[in-house]
């Protein structure tokens, strides 16, 4: 049984290295990918906001769904219906022709797109409550592994062309979603499967409405997307950014994630498998928002003075603290709900989420336009108040906490 376990474990893991392989193997090449479509480059930033952002519009509609059906009819086949829906995703982008066409590929890669949720959901099926955080740690590093091996390919294959990397990211995910069918089993025990599904499931507002009505999460999800928003700002303009402050090409950018892959690994696998056993995930969680912090404002420094090293520093301060903070989120997001619920807890996590990976980067890239510092500005204010609230949600947490602890010795 043990064995059965690792052996899971370890697909989940290399799933979770694969989907981020896949996904930053095309970043270094999305400002160069849409500018190949646009005469005024001037819009390249408008657009790549917007390709980013129709992946998660659709995400948003679909991830509560999908998280509900998984919880109906099993974790396995809504894994595998997702990573088949990227890869075709990918191809299309990959064929291109137009912008429109790239749209397309991510609407389809958006709306099959509950893998991430379904992954989390799936390790809180096969992990007991008391390690989940420092799995999700780990979880954490094999996606940041996933980012030091993706931008370096897609850097290089950019030179080969600029879909290259497109072709590359979809072959990984059919490789994947292949080996998964065969190998793969369930992992929601048939006692936790939800007994019925209705329409009503399928409705993102009908789930947000049944999430929140539970107290603690409301709290969790507020302190916690709003330092992923500013999370997803940075994310919709970083290599904008680096293109127009340093002049750097799709092998430049792709090394900086190369480095951002390093932090994660290191702060995910093994300061949070550390630091878990000590410290609570509230603590932990909120030295990440202190870290991330700190970093937002020296890249923000960096935006006045063009001090690349500033720049290198704030890059690995950042990640450090939200390789803390993540793991410590989810954690806390998955310990509130029971088995019958983790898939849809797990799939209206992603689908709030969808929200901001929507609304981030049309934000960011607009105030872009003002001044290339200004995203950075702002993304430090909203870290502040996401610490803020954090700070005022440990006594519900504590007193959530006390009850389980309660209940269990009932």
């Amino acid at each position: 049984m043990q064995n059965l376990k690792n052996s899971r474990i370890i697909f989940i893991f290399i799933t979770m290295f694969l989907n981020f392989l896949g996904f930053s193997i095309i970043i270094p090449i999305i400002p160069f990918l849409v500018g190949k479509y646009i005469q005024d480059q001037s819009l390249v930033a408008w657009n790549v906001g917007l390709i980013l952002s129709i992946f998660a519009f659709c995400q948003f509609f679909a991830a509560p769904g999908l998280g509900a059906l998984s919880d109906r009819y099993g974790r396995r086949p809504i894994l595998l219906i997702s990573l088949l829906g990227s890869a075709i995703g990918y191809i299309i982008m990959g064929i291109g022709g137009s912008l429109w066409v790239l749209f397309l590929g991510r609407i389809i890669d958006g709306t099959t797109g509950g893998n991430i949720s379904t992954v989390y959901a799936y390790l809180a099926d096969i992990t007991e409550p008391k390690n989940r955080a420092k799995y999700y740690g780990m979880l954490g590093a094999a996606g940041g592994f996933g980012f030091i091996v993706g931008p370096a390919i897609g850097g290089l294959l950019a030179h080969i062309s600029v879909s290259a990397p497109l072709f590359a990211a979809a072959a990984v995910t059919f490789v994947n979603m292949l080996w998964g069918y065969f190998v793969l089993p369930e992992s929601l025990p048939k006692e936790h499967k939800t007994e019925s599904f209705d329409l009503a499931h399928l409705n993102p507002f009908s789930q947000f409405k049944h999430i929140f009505s539970i107290q603690i999460l409301r709290r969790i999800f507020l302190f916690g997307l709003i330092f992923l928003f500013a999370l997803y700002c940075m994310h919709g303009n970083n290599a904008v950014f680096m293109k127009d402050a340093f002049n750097w090409s799709p092998t430049q950018i792709g090394f900086l994630l190369f480095i951002i892959g390093i932090v994660d690994v290191f702060s995910q696998g093994f300061l949070v498998r550390k630091l878990m056993p000590i410290f609570h995930e509230t603590k932990i969680g909120i030295a990440g928002l202190v870290l991330a912090l700190i970093g937002f404002i020296m890249i923000v420094i960096t935006a006045i003075t063009n001090y690349l090293p500033l720049f290198y520093l704030g890059i690995i301060i950042l990640n450090i603290g939200d390789g803390l903070f993540e793991p410590s989120y989810n954690s806390l997001v998955s310990k509130s709900v029971s088995p019958k619920m983790q898939g849809r807890v797990q799939g209206a996590s992603q689908g709030l989420q969808s929200i901001g990976r929507m609304i981030a980067p049309l934000f960011a890239a607009w105030i872009y336009s003002y001044w290339r510092g200004l995203p950075f500005v702002l993304e430090s204010v909203f870290v502040i108040i996401s610490l803020t609230v954090f700070v005022y949600t440990l006594p519900v947490i504590r007193a959530y906490k006390a009850r389980i602890e309660e209940t269990i010795l009932k």
